[in-house]
C-alpha cells in the first residue's frame, strides 16, 4: 500500500521580505485590461483580512503542533504578515489609481466577522479551504505565464513572490487542522471539512465577483458584455479558474493532503529568477 501523503521532512519553509512598491503605470495595469485589473483587484482586496483571520485561526490551535510544526506555524505567520503589508500598499496604488475599496472593505469585515463567529475548529477548516485555494492559484500563475503577461515588472514580482510562499506553506495549516482532530475519526476529519469546503466555496466565489462587479461599476463598464469576457477570462483564455478545477476537487478525496503534489521545483524556477 502506498504511503499516505503528507508534508515533505525535507521542506524549508522561509519568509522572504521584499518590498514591491513601484506603482502600476495605469489604472488598468494589467495589459490595459479592465477584466484582468478587476479581477486580481478583487484577490488583493481580500488578502489583507484574509491573511490576518488565516494567522488568528492557527494561532488557536498551535499548542497541538509538535515542535517542527511549531517551527513552521511561526514562519506561516510572518510570510502572512509580510503577504498583508504588500497588499496594502498594492491596494493603497490602486485606490491612488481612482478606485474606492471602501464599498469592498465593508463587505469583506461583514464576511470575516461572521466567519470568527464561528466554532475555532471551523474557522480552522475554513482557513485549510482558502489556503487551498490559494495554494492552487498560486501553482497556476507561476505554472503558466500567460496569467501574469502584461503585468508591469515589479507588480508580476509580487504575484510571483506571494505565489511561491502560498505554495511553500500550504500543509501548515492543514497540518494544524489533522493535529488538532487526531483524536476525531478520519470520517468526521472528512465530512467537516469537505462541508466548510463547500460554504467556503460559495462565500469565496461571491466575493471576487461582488468585489469584481464594484471595481467595474466604478469603471462604468459592468454590463453582460463585460461579465461575458470575465467569464470567457477565468474559464477559457487564459483560463485561471478552469486550470485548477482538478486540484480543486482533489481537496474531497478522503485521503487527500496539501502535498499530495510536490511543486517545490516551481517554486525553485521563480525562486532563480526572481533572485529571491
Amino acid at each position: 500500500m502506498a504511503a499516505r501523503a503528507g508534508t515533505p521532512g525535507d521542506l524549508t519553509i522561509e519568509s522572504r521580505d521584499r518590498h514591491f512598491d513601484e506603482p502600476a503605470t495605469t489604472r488598468w495595469w494589467h495589459g490595459n485590461d479592465p477584466v484582468a485589473t478587476a479581477f486580481y483587484n478583487a484577490l488583493s482586496a481580500s488578502f489583507p483580512m484574509g491573511e490576518r483571520y488565516f494567522i488568528d485561526s492557527v494561532k488557536q490551535f498551535r499548542h497541538h503542533a509538535d515542535s517542527k510544526l511549531q517551527g513552521q506555524i511561526g514562519t506561516f505567520i510572518t510570510q502572512e504578515s509580510l503577504h498583508t503589508r504588500e497588499h496594502l500598499a498594492f491596494n493603497r496604488i490602486a485606490a491612488d489609481r481612482g478606485y474606492d475599496f471602501a464599498r469592498i472593505d465593508a463587505y469583506l469585515k461583514r464576511r470575516f466577522a461572521w466567519a470568527r463567529s464561528r466554532p475555532p475548529l471551523e474557522q480552522l477548516a475554513s482557513t485549510i479551504a482558502l489556503e487551498h485555494f490559494t495554494a492552487i492559484l498560486a501553482h497556476a500563475l507561476l505554472n503558466d505565464p500567460r496569467h501574469l503577461d502584461g503585468a508591469p515588472f515589479a507588480v508580476k514580482q509580487l504575484w510571483q513572490w506571494h505565489a511561491i510562499e502560498e505554495i511553500e506553506h500550504k500543509g501548515v495549516a492543514y497540518d494544524t487542522y489533522l493535529a488538532a482532530t487526531r483524536t476525531r475519526t478520519s470520517l468526521v476529519r472528512w465530512l467537516l471539512r469537505s462541508y466548510v469546503m463547500m460554504v467556503t466555496t460559495i462565500l469565496f466565489l461571491h466575493e471576487i465577483a461582488y468585489s469584481t462587479a464594484q471595481f467595474f461599476r466604478q469603471d462604468k463598464i459592468n454590463t453582460p458584455w463585460i461579465w461575458f469576457r470575465f467569464l470567457k477570462y477565468v474559464f477559457v483564455r487564459p483560463g485561471v479558474l478552469r486550470s485548477v478545477l482538478g486540484s480543486y476537487l482533489a481537496f474531497f478525496r478522503p485521503g487527500f493532503h496539501p502535498w499530495s503534489v510536490d511543486d517545490r521545483a516551481l517554486i525553485a524556477k521563480y525562486e532563480l529568477s526572481l533572485a529571491l
